[in-house]
């Protein structure tokens, strides 16, 4: 129910009000030109409100009417494909409507309201309907079927029901109560959507890049960061995350990220085509831009949009990737709002609420049995986090790692060299890897999970032999260290380093990526054996067929390729010391 109140106070995006009755979070129209706004505080007769536009030019004494009701996200068809921004007003519609600037207090609807969907039934008339029942399909995209289900709060008996050509508000059923069913949900998204089981989870979200399949795992319904330097390499790590990992939906949150960069997303999505579908990659994506340069308060709300549309993907019964590009850009907004109420600071300004609310957020994600019953769904959450001159150890990146399994950790140092994805192998960990070595172990082969943890340790002992090779040289060196020297960098250079933009190494396989790790593998037993047999150093290193694993990440037909290989490599080190 309205009611209205008057401006008293304008700081930036957070005004305080006079005179309205409002509940905490409500949405209300501030100023003449009906700002959107959401209630943040209360006190006494002043209620303060922060604001998803810019306030210049409003001034107190101003109209202020309150809504009635928090913010909510319209969710139906025709979410896949679409370009929003943080408060879910599509941004096409709003360019055809205004042009190439939008202005102040501008309005469309989430959803296209006008357009028709063929809805087919597949509850029937006297079914006894429980929260988040499927009563119907509709094809959204191309690959995509979209299932109407019955509201997480609403239950009763389908008096009836009919398949046709509907719009999202029209009814196509009713319940014995008099309930309508349409296609059409709103759902507040600062509440996380309910479901009837969370699951531990157990099954690995296949990236199809080697570092984080086989060394730092991330599960389906798992929490991972990326956190890393200017110039590092999230955004391209996140985009090809998008791209390839095997999530059945896709939303992709733009958060506070520069605009020149959220141009390159928005052109280079609707081109790019899904490897495994063949139709284009949008067609299972949803974009939200929030750009450095829009209002804070609505860079604010973006991720929590993002995650209200991944969850009700989620409750039909998909896979879904939330990538979050940066929560270090939404950790600011919040900085700036607290400052504007003049809320006591924690660390480097932040809010004290800081961890609570990333904590809130990332226990979004998860494997569950949705409200249904039905197949099981899952939310996985991939936030990116940019600390201010790669500094890990300030509060967002320190607080998101509380509330994350999966760390892959940026570095500068390693994209200077022009390594890449430069994910840091000694720094970065993943907390998945004893649940899914199960896994590994059915589905791909019994010693995966062997294999990698000797990739691990061989990487880690050649980071102890680099100090003291910085002090004497590598020449001082006893042999069997010099030959785990040339181990690693074989590994670093023919296995961990991948090229996102080759039309064969963009993406590797799980079976590609073992068979990869395995001929490294008995290169090493190859030159460890041969040296026990008292063959020099020199030797070793003049096996010529060692340098060609690293063509392997560019064959598609690898295993041709590495049988070769291996036949070479074992026909060397025979006649290695005759």
């Amino acid at each position: 129910m309205e009611n209205k109140g008057i401006l008293y106070r304008i700081a930036g995006p957070v005004v305080v009000a006079k005179g309205i009755n409002a509940r905490m979070f409500d949405v209300v129209r501030v100023g003449t030109e009906s700002l959107m706004g959401e209630v943040i505080q209360m006190d006494g007769e002043n209620t303060t409100i922060q604001v998803y536009e810019d306030t210049s030019m409003v001034k107190p004494g101003e109209e202020v009417v309150n809504i009635g009701e928090p913010l909510s996200v319209e969710l139906g068809p025709g979410l896949l494909t679409s370009i929003y921004d943080g408060i879910q007003r599509p941004l096409p519609v709003l360019a055809e409507q205004q042009g190439e600037y939008i202005f102040r207090g501008a309005e469309a609807s989430g959803l296209d309201h006008d357009k028709k969907w063929e809805f087919k039934a597949v509850a029937k008339a006297g079914d006894e309907a429980k929260p988040g029942m499927v009563l119907g399909e509709v094809q959204e995209t191309s690959g995509t079927l979209h299932r109407i289900m019955l509201p997480p709060k609403t239950k009763g008996k389908i008096a009836e029901i009919n398949s046709g050509s509907y719009t999202i508000d029209e009814t196509f059923g009713k319940l014995e109560d008099g309930t309508e069913l349409k296609m059409l949900q709103r759902w507040p998204v600062r509440v996380p959507r309910p479901f009837l089981k969370k699951l531990a989870p157990n099954m690995p979200l296949i990236t199809g890049q080697r570092i984080f399949d086989a060394l730092f795992p991330l599960a389906k319904g798992g929490t991972a960061a990326i956190p890393g330097p200017f110039g590092a390499g999230k955004t391209v790590a996140q985009q090809t995350l998008a791209k390839w990992a095997d999530a059945e939906i896709i939303v992709y949150v733009g958060c506070g990220e520069r605009g020149n960069e959220m141009t390159e997303v928005l052109k280079e999505f609707p081109k790019l085509i899904d490897p495994k579908s063949g139709r284009p990659l949008l067609d299972r994506t949803v974009l939200i831009a929030n750009t450095s340069n829009m209002p804070v308060a609505a860079r604010e709300a973006s991720v929590y949009t993002g995650i209200t549309i991944a969850e009700y993907y989620r409750d039909m019964g998909y896979s879904v990737a939330i990538m979050a590009d940066s929560t270090s850009r939404w950790a600011e907004a919040m900085r700036e709002i607290s400052s504007r109420l003049e809320e006591m600071p924690g660390e480097e300004g932040y809010p004290a609420s800081l961890s609570s609310r990333l904590a809130d957020f990332y226990e979004r994600a998860g494997i569950v049995i949705p409200l249904s019953g039905g197949p099981h769904g899952s939310v996985s959450i991939i936030g990116a986090v940019s600390p201010p001159g790669g500094d890990f150890s300030e509060p967002v990146t320190q607080n998101t790692l509380r509330v994350t399994k999966t760390f892959w950790a940026l570095d500068a140092k390693l994209a200077q060299r022009r390594h890449f994805p430069s994910i840091n192998w000694l720094t970065s960990y993943s907390l998945y890897l004893d649940s899914l070595e199960p896994w590994f172990k059915e589905n791909v082969t019994k010693d995966w999970r062997p294999l990698v943890t000797w990739v691990m340790s061989t990487l880690q002992e050649e980071e102890k032999l680099l100090e003291i090779v910085q002090l004497v040289g590598s020449d001082a060196l006893p042999a069997k260290e010099q030959v785990t020297l040339e181990i690693s960098r074989i590994l670093r250079e023919a296995f961990l380093q991948q090229n996102a933009y080759h039309e064969v190494d963009t993406f590797c396989e799980l079976p590609k990526t073992y068979e990869m790790m395995k001929i490294i593998r008995r290169f090493a037993d190859l030159a460890y054996e041969a040296l026990n047999k008292g063959v020099r150093v020199n030797e070793i290193m003049s096996v010529k067929s060692r340098n060609r694993i690293a063509e392997i990440k560019f064959e598609k037909d690898y295993k041709k390729l590495i049988e070769l290989i291996v036949k070479e490599l074992e026909k060397e080190f025979s006649g290695l010391g005759d």
